[in-house]
């Protein structure tokens, strides 16, 4: 059965597209704080009418911005769980070795902080994340590549804190950074060498 058709004219993807494309650049340039829904909007050559139907409010906006530079959904899982992994964290540090990245996670951490923009940030970047990892994980130990009492729960905040880390004591993480990070923690799991 047809749904029935919405009132006024449909959205234009292109608006979405440059909208949040706009938003990422103002959040690495000038963070959060200074993003401005209005300026965002003049940027993109829409109005603030169109943003606020879509993404109702700041933090709404940032962290669909973020969101949809994950590719997640194209990294299907493959037979080899080791290899999704070192894929998933090539793709992670791409992310947040973007400009402003790291700084954005650290606003996360901030008392002070939007709570709406906390919830969405875990909601759409960190939880989707962490999931991904887990199941990668989990598919490790069910096919007895890793230990079956390996401790996944302990070794999920490694895999992604030891960036930060590294970027809070002020080293830029080697190119080969998801490659060690993905042998050690496979190692401490049980795992073989690879």
């Amino acid at each position: 059965m047809a749904s029935a058709p919405q009132p006024g004219r449909p959205r234009d993807p292109e608006i979405d597209y440059r909208v949040l494309a706009i938003a990422r650049d103002h959040l690495a340039t000038r963070g959060y704080e200074a993003m401005s829904l209005a300026a965002v909007a003049a940027e993109a050559g829409t109005t603030r009418q169109a943003v606020y139907r879509r993404w109702p409010t700041k933090a709404d906006l940032a962290t669909a911005a973020i969101a949809a530079m994950s590719r997640a959904a194209e990294r299907t899982p493959t037979d080899d769980p080791y290899a999704d992994l070192l894929r998933e964290l090539r793709a992670y540090a791409n992310g947040v070795g973007r400009p402003g990245g790291v700084s954005l996670v650290g606003t996360m951490l901030v008392d002070a902080t939007d709570p709406q923009l906390v919830a969405l940030y875990r909601e759409r970047i960190v939880t989707p994340r962490r999931d991904q990892l887990r199941a990668i994980l989990e598919r490790a130990r069910e096919g007895e590549l890793i230990d079956a009492d390996a401790d996944i729960d302990a070794v999920l905040p490694m895999l992604t804190g030891a960036y930060y880390a590294s970027a809070l004591a002020g080293i830029t993480p080697a190119d080969d950074w998801a490659a060690r990070t993905a042998a050690l923690a496979w190692r401490a799991l049980g795992g073989e060498a690879r």
